[in-house]
């Protein structure tokens, strides 16, 4: 595919520049388009990738935002992205809206400008544009907060219905014992960037061998195309390299392939590991836990060096993947990428609806909100109590 991408706040200006940075290190292309939007100056200056003329300052003239964010606040986060439309529309007159396939907007969800204005930036995005638009929504951890959680739960209705379909990332699935704030958002970022270029770069023509089976942006957007909520699965391994020495002693026993130099291994060797890495893409960490049965759709992206790709490997994933989410809507291709040094699979599951995380983080900001309104309600008689004298002998100045 090829993507417009906006971020949107601070969480979501990161993403994308680590997905910038991903597509440099591995030579992909996703993004045909990068754009930040921020109220907080100096967010934007820390990033590295994404142009200076790309990098938006919304809320300038606002008297609570002024460039140095919104406080966390969703509401201050809405307005100014509705109060500077035109400000981002004008920036977005750069996207190259004939060669691009969809647009991606990416936020985090629990503090103010992203959960706030993603959402309306999206439904700016469908109003103009004919081309569907994608959400990446990255979960607070559960100690972030009750105002985190709160601004979550709000922004996730808001972001899934401007989108057609989210892609939920849960910090708490990927933050690791002993990883300081910061180290876990990097660890996070590099994670989103790696699942999401692999899935959704997929078909992309740079000269790389195409094969029957080769996937393309017309399944990503069919499989997208259900609404809802989504997660993604990923595995990789590492690609074996003999010595001269041990092929030698193999080619004596073997036709002489032995998956060296650009030659097949044994073709049960690369079934067993296709099958098998689908199968641990999908029964490990997702980018939010979900049950996976309640997939209306799946989609399978095999990504490496042509030698490395078993069609029957590929069919009996997906044949398992359909009995494993009840779905006879399982699509599954490879993306041939000659110069890689890694097999990796990114398993798309849309439209989850058993989420366990989401279910948590509602009841918590459930709770948040009853207590922010049971302290606003006691709020202006404590404030009272503590700055007027018990027999109320003393007069104001």
């Amino acid at each position: 595919m090829n993507l417009a991408v906006i971020g949107f706040g601070n969480a979501g200006g990161k993403v994308v520049d680590k997905l910038l940075a991903f597509e440099s290190d591995t030579g992909r292309s996703l993004c045909r388009f990068a754009l930040a939007v921020n109220s907080a100056e100096i967010d934007l200056a820390k990033l590295d990738y994404v142009p200076r003329d790309n990098r938006i300052l919304i809320g300038q003239t606002d008297q609570r935002v002024k460039g140095r964010g919104a406080g966390a606040d969703p509401e201050v986060g809405a307005a100014i992205a509705r109060r500077d439309h035109h400000e981002i529309e004008r920036a977005m007159d750069g996207v190259p809206i004939h060669d691009i396939d969809g647009f991606l907007v990416v936020a985090g969800l629990g503090g103010g400008t992203g959960s706030g204005g993603a959402p309306v930036i999206a439904e700016t995005l469908h109003d103009r544009y004919a081309e569907p638009v994608y959400g990446l929504g990255i979960l607070p951890s559960a100690d972030e907060g009750g105002r985190a959680a709160f601004n979550s739960a709000r922004s996730l209705t808001s972001f899934t219905e401007a989108t057609e379909n989210l892609i939920c990332f849960d910090n708490d699935t990927w933050r690791q014992h002993g990883d300081s704030v910061e180290m876990g958002y990097e660890r996070t970022n590099e994670e989103i960037a790696r699942r999401v270029v692999t899935l959704l770069a997929a078909g992309e023509l740079d000269g790389s061998q195409i094969s029957e089976a080769a996937m393309d942006s017309s399944d990503v957007k069919r499989t997208l195309a259900t609404g809802g909520v989504s997660s993604i699965a990923f595995a990789s391994t590492g690609l074996e390299r003999r010595t001269s020495e041990s092929r030698g002693l193999i080619n004596r026993f073997t036709n002489g392939s032995d998956g060296t130099d650009g030659e097949r291994p044994d073709e049960s060797d690369l079934t067993m590991k296709v099958h098998g890495l689908v199968r641990k893409a999908v029964t490990s960490r997702l980018t939010v836990p979900a049950e996976i049965d309640s997939a209306e759709r799946s989609l399978v992206v095999v990504s490496g060096p042509p030698s490395e790709f078993s069609q029957k490997g590929l069919h009996r994933a997906r044949e398992w993947l359909e009995r494993e989410t009840d779905s006879v809507e399982v699509l599954a291709g490879d993306d041939p990428r000659e110069g890689a040094d890694r097999l990796s699979v990114a398993v798309l599951l849309s439209n989850v609806t058993q989420i366990d995380r989401i279910d948590a983080l509602q009841d918590q900001a459930v709770d948040a909100k009853s207590n922010i309104q049971q302290q606003a309600d006691t709020r202006e008689d404590e404030i009272n109590d503590l700055i007027t004298d018990d027999a109320g002998e003393l007069d104001p100045i």
